[in-house]
């Protein structure tokens, strides 16, 4: 018995171990964030974890995607992008489109679309399991996400309340993220929690 107890034991760690990042974890808002590790562009691997003590904003992202063309092609995210990370922000964009579907770049077909997008994350991450973007009920691009210094998830939604692809209603709209990020940065609680989000479906396996 005490044999079959250990092997089961041994069993359920390498299974764990095996795990893919996020898997058995779901993210909800006033919780701890599912911990992740995915590769950027680069092959470089990127731990959630390493960023604690840090705001980490997520943003699942498909450049092929209207929704994302729209935040894109007026340079309104990469000046978000670049507003957040100037102040110590860490800004992760994930795509979890699968290998062979819209939205998925790898290597050098990447890097150079990353620079054609002239997007300004700390990092782009590649989730093409979908392990992790599961993990975070993200179902849309654009999908946010904001977790605090303690890593507790404070925000999940839209990016702002005008969903269209209208390069032109970015102005008028109500940028959830910048709300929710002013807000704590004044050490006030965040204005919205969760809101829906709008965008193309992430295209999963």
């Amino acid at each position: 018995m005490k044999n079959a107890a250990r092997a089961m034991l041994l069993l359920a760690i390498t299974a764990a171990a095996a795990a893919p990042a996020g898997a058995g974890e779901k993210a909800a808002v006033d919780s701890q964030a599912p911990l992740f590790t995915l590769n950027d562009a680069s092959g470089i691997s990127h731990s959630l974890s390493d960023y604690r003590g840090k705001y980490v904003i997520l943003e699942w992202v498909n450049f092929t995607c209207p929704f994302v063309g729209k935040h894109y092609g007026s340079g309104s995210m990469q000046d978000l992008q670049k507003t957040m990370t100037s102040k110590g922000v860490v800004w992760l964009s994930i795509c979890s489109s699968a290998r062979g579907k819209e939205g998925y770049f790898e290597g050098d077909a990447l890097k150079a679309k990353i620079k054609e997008e002239h997007a300004a994350p700390t990092a782009y991450l590649v989730d093409a399991e979908g392990a992790v973007g599961r993990a975070y009920g993200a179902k849309t691009t654009p999908h946010m996400f904001i977790i605090d210094t303690e890593g507790t998830l404070i925000y999940a939604g839209g990016i702002d309340n005008i969903a269209s692809t209208d390069q032109e209603d970015i102005a008028k709209a109500r940028n959830y993220v910048k709300e929710v990020m002013e807000a704590v940065w004044d050490g006030k609680p965040a204005p919205v929690k969760s809101t829906r989000s709008y965008g193309c479906s992430v295209k999963y396996n």
